[in-house]
């Protein structure tokens, strides 16, 4: 059964790769790279239950006794911390890992929402579907096929933790605090059938969600996110492409992730 539904997903996930193919993809050569990603390191912030955080291990590092320099590290992490993808799997039983992702779902044409000013007003802001319907008055109904990015700016607390989060308790997730996106823009954006949603914050459901309503809706649409985004404010509004390669973690339920963005040079 889950073959079938991953086979019919891959097919329906092609069609939309099609579809936002159409919109003009940018030529390498008349575009600039922008980076979406925080590095991996010391510093990385992690949901506050995780049980570890980055860990890079020295192997090797200096002469190697042949003439040359070499060095050589482990690494380990969660899945899900830092700028990441969350496959459906996490939230949605026989939904699809992120190695059974098709990378041309994470190739996709990109609008960018802003809530910035509301954001500021209020740090648990939830994206409401008349944001969504604001934004489509303005630019056009979102096509089917697009990667939509919802810009708070949150990544200026990177990476203070209690900032960023709201709260800083090691293993004490009851009191964070910041914006995300409400269920039913979540509803509204699955019915446009996107090809992933992202956020400039820890999470696409805000700090103070106990059932965390945006990554089931989302999981069970076989929407892909994207989580801990930054460098928003350097992306049009519509117009630029985006790329998000996750490690391909066969099994996966998430995977770090380098997201770049193609932007339009001048």
């Amino acid at each position: 059964m889950r073959s079938l539904l991953t086979l019919m997903t891959c097919m329906a996930g092609l069609s939309l790769s099609i579809n936002a193919m159409a919109q003009q993809a940018p030529r390498l050569d008349e575009v600039d790279l922008v980076d979406l990603s925080h590095a991996y390191d010391d510093s990385t912030l992690f949901w506050p239950t995780s049980p570890i955080a980055f860990e890079h291990n020295e192997l090797a590092f200096g002469p190697s006794g042949n003439g040359y320099f070499y060095s050589a590290y482990t690494f380990a992490t969660p899945e899900h911390g830092g700028t990441h993808l969350d496959a459906p799997i996490q939230f949605a039983a026989g939904a699809r890992t992120v190695g059974e992702l098709d990378i041309n779902e994470l190739y996709a044409p990109v609008v960018v929402i802003d809530v910035v000013a509301k954001a500021n007003d209020d740090r648990n802001y939830r994206v409401l579907g008349s944001d969504i319907e604001a934004f489509e008055a303005r630019h056009g109904r979102i096509a089917a096929g697009t990667a939509v990015l919802i810009r708070t700016d949150w990544s200026r607390f990177w990476p203070e933790p209690n900032a960023y989060l709201g709260d800083d308790t090691p293993g004490n997730a009851d009191d964070l605090s910041f914006p995300g996106i409400s269920g039913a823009a979540a509803q509204l954006l699955a019915q446009r059938q996107v090809a992933l949603i992202g956020i400039d914050t820890a999470s696409i459901d805000y700090g103070r969600t106990t059932d965390f309503p945006v990554h089931v809706v989302l999981a069970t649409n076989e929407i892909p996110a994207l989580e801990n985004l930054t460098n928003l404010a350097a992306l049009p509004t519509t117009g630029a492409w985006l790329l998000a390669a996750a490690m391909k973690i066969g099994e996966g339920s998430g995977a770090p992730a380098r997201v770049v963005a193609f932007v339009e040079r001048k």
